[in-house]
């Protein structure tokens, strides 16, 4: 723990930046303990309860669905793997198990999670990067649980087909393993220096009255699989990712779970954030300065 030596010209070769021992193990288990506590006051929302049976109403659950997710940018909201609840909304398996993500406010209304995104070292990070105005986008809770039913990857992406900026580039990941992440529990694959070519596939907000919330326009080019270098990192690393390297995780094949707290940042100075992002800033929420 304590002051790391960042190579900014490490990160900017390979898209990506591993810092081992980042945060310390006290560190993770409180923002453990703070999702449990959240999970412990978690409601089904409603568009999970419900029992359909025409094709409207099956139409309105899926809008139901969308206005949650898209919404949820200046709120706690939970998201569920597939096929863990019934239509009644309740549990087929433990609640804990079930939930996939948490987004996308923890930064702002969880004061662990607040205090870890907004800590004296993440801001020396930011400056040591180079970043003179980063704002707080969004921040998600991972879980990577394994259960029989939930063999999940995560395809190959850059995170900039999400979050879009004018120009590009101006996004970065942080993302912190709260526990070790190897290579048998899905951890982060990278393509080194693949974050130099732009991105070929955006998804963007759907127009008005359309039956998905969001969409994709362009295409994601096929990745050359021998190109993926595995990055295992122990309890407390951070890797910092750029906006645009292409990386993947492969299924949790352990008995462990993998569990992340990520979120990501905006250089402000001189960029535009896509009117077409699915995110978007909200009057409640206006993206806070990293720095306090």
């Amino acid at each position: 723990e304590g002051s790391h030596l960042v190579s900014p010209f490490q990160f900017r070769e390979d898209g990506f930046l591993v810092l081992e021992h980042f945060f310390s193990l006290e560190e993770c288990d409180s923002m453990r303990s703070s999702i449990q506590r959240i999970l412990e006051g978690m409601e089904v929302p409603p568009h999970c309860r419900t029992e359909f049976s025409t094709k409207e109403e099956e139409q309105l659950q899926a809008q139901g669905s969308s206005d949650y997710f898209l919404t949820s940018g200046d709120k706690i909201r939970f998201f569920f793997e597939k096929g863990v609840l019934d239509e009644k909304g309740n549990f087929l398996i433990a609640k804990e198990k079930s939930v996939s993500k948490i987004g996308h406010a923890l930064h702002a209304h969880d004061p662990i999670f607040k205090q870890i995104t907004h800590s004296s070292k993440v801001q020396e990070l930011g400056r040591k990067l180079g970043l003179e105005r980063p704002v707080v986008v969004q921040s998600m809770y991972i879980f990577k649980t394994l259960t029989p039913l939930l063999l999940t990857a995560v395809t190959p992406h850059q995170d900039a087909t999400f979050l879009h900026t004018e120009p590009l580039g101006r996004v970065l990941g942080f993302w912190i393993a709260l526990e070790d992440a190897t290579q048998e529990n899905g951890c982060l694959w990278f393509i080194p220096g693949s974050h130099t070519s732009g991105v070929t596939r955006r998804m963007v907000r759907a127009a008005q009255g359309a039956s998905t919330c969001v969409e994709f326009v362009g295409s994601e080019p096929p990745y050359d699989d021998s190109k993926f270098i595995p990055v295992p990192i122990s309890k407390g690393g951070l890797i910092v990712i750029h906006g645009e390297v292409v990386h993947k995780s492969e299924m949790n094949s352990s008995r462990f779970s993998r569990h992340v707290y990520t979120f990501h940042v905006m250089e402000a100075k001189d960029t535009t954030w896509s009117k077409e992002n699915w995110l978007q800033p909200t009057p409640e929420l206006p993206f806070p300065l990293l720095y306090t």
